[in-house]
Formats: C-alpha cells, structure tokens, sequence
C-alpha cells in the first residue's frame, strides 16, 4: 500500500482539531449535522487532510467552543501545514521534550537515533538526566525534577510493537556524566534493555575516527502509513526535516554509520567492559 503523503503539520493540526472536538463533547458526526457537512469532511479533518478554507475550519472551531489562544493555535498549524519540515522554538525551552516529536514517534513504527555526545535520551536513568540537565545551560534549577519526569515519561514508548536502533559513538557511552556511580547504573541499564529484542544498540567506535555523523545528531522516524521524517535537535529548537534531499541525505549518514559501528553483540560486550 503507497504511503500517504502527510506532513508532521498537517498530522499535528487534525490533532488539534480531534482534541478541539473532543473537548466540546460533541461526536463527529453531530458537529458534521450542525455544520451541514458531510461526515467524511470532519474525518478527514481530524486525520490532518485538509479539504477546509479558513472560514470553515472557524466555524467548527465556534461550535467547539475551546479557549481563543488553542484557537490561534490550530489556525497558525493550518495556515502552514502545507508546508515541507517545521521548525520549533518551545516556549518552555527543551526540544527534547515537544509535545509534537512525542506525538510523532507514538505514530511511528520505526525509531533510529544518532547519538554521538550523550546517551539517548530514551536510554537515560534519573541521575544521568539530572547530570546532564544540571550542567545545561537553557535548563533552569527548578525545571530539571519536571524535566526528568517528562523524560521518563517519555520512555514509556519503548514498548513492544515498534522497533528502535540506536547508532551510539564510543565517546558518549565514556563521557562521566555524574561521575562514576551515574555512569556504572545508566550502562547497566541499556545493558538491561537490551535484553529486548525491539531494541538494539549499535556503537561507532572511537578508532574508527572521523565518520558520517560528525554533524551531530539526530533521530529518524518510520511510519507504516506516511513518509518518514528526520528530527534535529540544536539548543533552543528542534526542526522535521521532511524534504526529499534532506531524507535522503540522513538515509545515507545512516547508512554509513552501519558500515563502521560494531555489531550488536560486540557493541553488548564493550558496555560490559565499561561498567564491570
């Protein structure tokens, strides 16, 4: 079956609309009767396709009756969810943490991640999270017990039913992060996770010096129904890179990175090494 060809905007604008719908209490299918639409035209809203002008998406949005600022909101997602790629500037400031790259990987089917300076952030214990966060420079005192919280939270998607590959360089699992302790409890852990046959974990090593990932890192995302995408992760914003070139492009750092990065069960015994 083709893919269909949705953007991450338009999935994330049909999600407001399905959210604006479900907060008035209001079924599909009554909203269509009162609108005078057909019911297909509110389910293909809802699945991030369009089909609507603005008046007609501010119609529905009045019946739903939802606060003015989610109404900006969704208007701002329509009026660029035809658009190819997304960049974000959080208000709250940790990319890692968007609400729209957790909704997408939840779609997902596929995770790949390159990590070339820290742990993967689906990997992270508390203590390697409160470290890392502690040393940050966007991330204030005060926000790092809720942004541990998010992170673990965020975690609850490695879960059979998905597959996940992390590319991981030697250095990131040999940084000190928290010291000794930190370190020797967080490589025990992906130790431990490996155990599931969902998760494998491929380590570029050191020797192999310079490589296909030294632009840094990334996370890629399969999608059973839609064309994937490529999340970027930089200090103060995330971007989806959807276009063909740029997909492409992060296809074959991938691809490159599989030729060097050691085997599963090599990778397994050189964790081993470092936290014995």
């Amino acid at each position: 079956m083709p893919k269909r060809n949705s953007s991450v905007l338009g999935r994330e604008f049909g999600t407001g609309v399905r959210n604006a719908i479900e907060q008035s209490g209001l079924t599909q299918r009554k909203l269509a009767e009162l609108l005078d639409w057909q019911e297909a035209k509110v389910s293909d809203l809802v699945q991030g396709k369009g089909g609507v002008d603005e008046v007609d998406l501010v119609r529905l949005l009045s019946y739903c009756r939802i606060p003015a600022a989610e109404v900006e909101q969704i208007l701002a997602l329509f009026h660029e969810s035809r658009e190819k790629g997304w960049l974000l500037f959080p208000e709250d400031g940790v990319p890692d943490q968007v609400h729209s790259l957790i909704s997408q990987e939840r779609l997902a089917s596929k995770i790949t991640v390159w990590s070339m300076n820290l742990v993967p952030g689906h990997l992270q214990i508390a203590g390697y999270i409160r470290a890392a966060s502690e040393k940050s420079a966007r991330i204030q005192p005060v926000d790092i017990d809720a942004l541990i919280r998010a992170k673990l939270d965020r975690q609850a998607i490695l879960r059979p039913g998905r597959e996940f590959v992390f590319y991981v360089h030697e250095q990131a699992l040999r940084l000190p992060v928290g010291g000794p302790d930190v370190m020797r409890a967080q490589l025990n852990h992906i130790h431990v996770m490996l155990v599931r046959q969902y998760i494998s974990l491929r380590i570029v090593p050191i020797a192999v010096g310079a490589h296909a990932g030294l632009s840094g890192s990334f996370t890629q995302l399969g999608f059973e129904k839609f064309e994937p995408v490529v999340f970027i992760e930089s200090e103060n914003s995330g971007l989806f890179l959807e276009d063909k070139r740029s997909l492409a492009s992060y296809a074959e750092v991938l691809k490159r990175l599989d030729r060097d990065a050691l085997d599963a069960e090599q990778s397994r015994r050189l964790i081993t090494t470092m936290f014995v």
